[in-house]
């Protein structure tokens, strides 16, 4: 272990990386520098900056990447309208690229010669942060903790913790957390009772979202500008992407929209429960697809639903710099041209409704479609056109 002269750790400042901090000095013997990324999380960071320099850390990163993580990795997903396994709207996957890139760059400028990160050996996150680092610096070296320590457990993590007098964070009925991410697309908890699928979430594991049972009985009314495919506005005023996201977190938090309770498959192979809420997010979704629902060509709609489950997977399993990936990705975007305009949403109880879309770009055609008489469809030309793709049914019903 004597070759690592510095690691640099994805450092959150929770029970598990400030563990590995300590495990770090007292095994490798190496120095740590630790890096914060604020991501949205709602939280105040300075704590994390504390706690490392209690521990002895002498370079400390702590970086703002709210508006780089929403611009550069939440929009051009939802370009996509991803969703893994039809529900998860990949929040704490699509935060792990840009991650692992700052923790490379920081390792470049501080002459380190290993990242780490707090990743279990049984969750995804250890391949999308590897990838990572394969993808853009392969001769790094890399150092998980949970696959190479004898604390198997949350138990022995606590007991390590005690042992060394570092604070162990409490949830708010004074016990242990579950195990949380949260950053500015959504929150996610796992872990405690939640391992059994069959037990529902208890009420405090929710803390973007009100309940919708207790949600306000006045409806809430947003319009979405968006302009080649990304959200730009609300109701008429500009904002930034970060800032667009947190105000939507607002209005869907008060409504108790974007919860989410689901039984997934990890990339390594097992099933796990995760309770998430994404609440501006399931807003930004709803409006995307209903922008696009005016202004994409069914074929080209079509092909890019298709092609969605695919991407979505490619993120989930950590391949965000995969050619695969940035080749979709450039196909997605040329789709995006023509989807500007603005969608109106009501906003009730858990639930969003669409109530009107308008572009300049529409390819809705009020004179094709009308009921009432028209000059430019003549419906006799449907005849033809059942006909020719009847004739292969025909055929085969000739044979039988």
């Amino acid at each position: 272990m004597s070759d690592v002269r510095k690691v640099v750790l994805a450092y959150s400042g929770g029970l598990d990386t400030s563990v590995i901090l300590r495990w770090l000095q007292d095994t490798w013997k190496c120095e740590v520098v630790t890096f914060t990324a604020d991501l949205g999380q709602g939280e105040d960071l300075e704590p994390a900056r504390a706690k490392a320099a209690m521990m002895g850390v002498n370079e400390i990163f702590i970086e703002d990447l709210r508006e780089e993580f929403a611009a550069n990795f939440v929009w051009p997903m939802f370009r996509a309208n991803a969703l893994y396994e039809g529900v998860y709207l990949l929040g704490t996957a699509i935060a792990r690229p840009l991650i692992a890139m700052r923790q490379i760059a920081i390792a470049h400028e501080t002459g380190a010669d290993a990242v780490a990160h707090g990743a279990t050996g049984k969750g995804n996150d250890q391949v999308r942060f590897e990838l990572g680092y394969q993808a853009l610096d392969p001769d790094i070296r890399v150092i998980a903790p949970w696959r190479e320590w004898d604390l198997a457990s949350r138990t022995k993590l606590i007991a390590y913790a005690e042992s060394r007098q570092i604070p162990i964070p409490r949830d708010s009925q004074g016990e242990a957390p579950f195990s949380v991410d949260a950053n500015l697309l959504h929150i996610s908890a796992e872990g405690k009772v939640l391992e059994d699928p069959a037990s529902a979430p208890p009420d405090h594991v929710w803390s973007r979202t009100v309940s919708p049972q207790d949600a306000p009985d006045v409806p809430t009314e947003v319009e979405i500008g968006f302009e080649r495919g990304d959200a730009v506005a609300i109701d008429g005023a500009d904002l930034s992407p970060a800032n667009l996201l947190a105000r939507l977190n607002e209005l869907g938090g008060a409504n108790g929209i974007g919860r989410v309770d689901m039984v997934e498959n990890r990339f390594i192979g097992m099933k796990s429960r995760g309770v998430y809420e994404t609440p501006g997010g399931t807003i930004l979704i709803a409006a995307h697809r209903a922008m696009e629902s005016v202004t994409l060509d069914r074929g080209a709609a079509h092909l890019k639903d298709e092609l969605m489950p695919r991407y979505a997977e490619l993120i989930y399993n950590g391949f965000w710099f995969s050619p695969e990936r940035e080749m979709l990705q450039a196909l997605i975007d040329r789709s995006q041209e023509h989807v500007s305009g603005t969608v109106r949403l009501t906003l009730y109880k858990g639930n969003v409704t669409v109530t009107g879309r308008q572009s300049p770009h529409s390819l809705y055609s009020l004179a094709h479609v009308t009921f009432e008489e028209d000059a430019v469809y003549n419906q006799r030309d449907a005849e033809g056109f059942i006909r020719l793709n009847a004739l292969r049914l025909a055929l085969a019903s000739k044979r039988r």
